[in-house]
C-alpha cells in the first residue's frame, strides 16, 4: 500500500488529534457538571396557566438550551413536589417553588416540612410582583390606612384569602398592623378561608367579604369596570416593596401604568410590621434540590444562570410576562430566604 503524502497525513492527525481534544473536553464538561441529560423540573402548581409554570417555563428553557439537556416542567403540585424531590438523589429532578415552600410550614400546612432543614434551597430566580389586596370600587374604605382605622375604631373587616400561604401573609400583616396601632382590636381582621381566586372574587361580589387578596394579573380588569358593576373593584395594597415595581415595564399591567401601581406601594401606603418597619412581601421564586444532590450539580445550576442572567435576554423575556427578574445565587438565596422566613414568623406568632 503506498503511504500517505506528507500533507494528507498531517492533516488526518490534525483531525484526530482535534476529535480527541473534542472527546476530551466533553468528558470533562460533563465531569464538572453532573446535570442528566433529561431534568425533570417539578413545580408546587397544578396549573399549566398560572404564574408558577410560566416562569418556570422561562427559566427551565434557558437552563436547557445553555446545558444542551431536555429540562420539563411537570405541574404536579406541592405535595406530589415534594415526594419526588425526596426520590431523586441523582439530581434528575429539581422543584421550582415560591415562597409557599416555607410559609405554609410557618402555618402548620399539612406536608409543609421545614424546607431548610429537609432540602438545599438553590438560587432564586425571579419574583411575581403582583400580589394584592381590592375593595370593590364602592367600599367606604379608599386606601388600606382607613381599612386599618376602621378596625381599630371597631369595625369587622373581613378579608378573603386561600388559608396556608402567600394569599394569607398579607391578611397576617394587616391583622398585626392594626395590633400595633390599636392594640387589642386586630381580632375584627377576621378571615374568609376560600379557594381561587374565582372563590375569593365571588365573595367579593356577594359581599360576603369587604377586602380580597389578589393579583395585578388576574383583578387588574375588574378594577376598569365602572362603579356601577357589581363587579367592578379597586387596589388598595400592593405588597411588593417599591423597588420591585419601579422595575416593572413602563406600561404595566393591562390598563394599569407602572405609575398607577406605584400608588399602591410604600410609601404611598404602609402597614407597620413593628415600630420601625413597614411590612412588604415580595412573592419569589426558586430552586428546591434534594438534600444528597451533588454539590457540583448545585454549583453548576448556579453558574449557567448566572450567566444565562448575565446575557440578559430572559430579563426581558420575565418582564414582559409581568415578573422582575431576580437571579441570586444558591448561598447567597438560602441566606435571604431564611432571613425572609424568620420575619414572617415573627408576625404570625405576634397574631396568634
Amino acid at each position: 500500500m503506498k503511504l500517505m503524502t506528507t500533507p494528507l497525513r498531517k492533516l488526518v492527525c490534525a483531525v484526530a488529534i482535534a476529535g480527541t481534544a473534542g472527546v476530551s473536553m466533553t468528558s470533562h464538561a460533563q465531569e464538572d457538571c453532573p446535570v442528566p441529560g433529561n431534568l425533570r423540573v417539578v413545580i408546587g402548581s397544578t396549573s399549566t396557566g398560572g404564574d408558577t409554570y410560566q416562569n418556570s417555563s422561562i427559566v427551565a428553557d434557558h437552563l436547557a438550551k445553555k446545558l444542551d439537556i431536555n429540562a420539563k416542567v411537570d405541574a404536579v403540585g406541592a405535595m406530589a413536589g415534594f415526594r419526588a424531590l425526596d426520590r431523586s438523589r441523582n439530581g434528575n429532578t429539581v422543584m421550582i417553588f415560591h415562597d409557599q415552600a416555607y410559609l405554609g410550614n410557618l402555618y402548620g400546612v399539612k406536608g409543609y416540612d421545614n424546607i431548610f432543614e429537609k432540602y438545599t434551597v438553590g438560587p432564586t430566580v425571579a419574583i411575581n410582583p403582583g400580589n394584592a389586596y381590592l375593595v370593590p370600587k364602592d367600599s367606604p374604605y379608599q386606601n388600606i390606612d382607613e381599612v386599618i382605622a376602621a378596625a381599630g375604631e371597631g369595625e369587622e373587616i373581613r378579608v378573603a384569602i386561600q388559608p396556608g400561604g402567600v394569599s394569607e401573609i398579607g391578611f397576617s400583616a394587616l391583622k398585626n398592623a392594626v395590633k400595633l396601632k390599636h392594640p387589642g382590636m386586630e381580632k375584627n381582621v377576621v378571615a374568609v378561608n376560600t379557594g381561587s381566586q374565582a372563590d375569593k372574587n365571588q365573595l367579593l361580589f356577594d359581599d360576603m367579604a369587604d377586602v380580597i387578596n389578589g393579583s395585578v394579573q388576574a383583578n387588574e380588569q375588574y378594577t376598569r369596570l365602572p362603579e356601577d358593576d357589581q363587579k367592578a373593584m379597586r387596589f388598595v395594597w400592593l405588597t411588593a416593596r417599591n423597588d420591585t415595581i419601579k422595575q416593572t415595564n413602563e406600561e404595566g399591567m393591562g390598563k394599569t401604568t407602572r405609575e398607577d401601581l406605584l400608588q399602591y406601594v410604600n410609601p404611598n401606603v404602609t402597614v407597620p410590621q413593628s415600630e420601625s418597619q413597614n411590612f412588604t412581601f415580595d412573592k419569589e421564586f426558586f430552586f428546591l434540590y434534594n438534600k444528597d444532590m451533588d454539590p457540583k450539580l448545585v454549583s453548576c445550576i448556579d453558574n449557567a444562570l448566572e450567566e444565562i442572567y448575565a446575557q440578559g435576554d430572559i430579563q426581558e423575556q420575565q418582564k414582559k410576562s409581568f415578573f422582575i427578574p431576580n437571579f441570586k445565587p444558591s448561598s447567597e438565596a438560602q441566606a435571604y430566604l431564611k432571613d425572609k422566613r424568620d420575619q414572617y414568623a415573627t408576625i404570625i406568632e405576634n397574631i396568634q
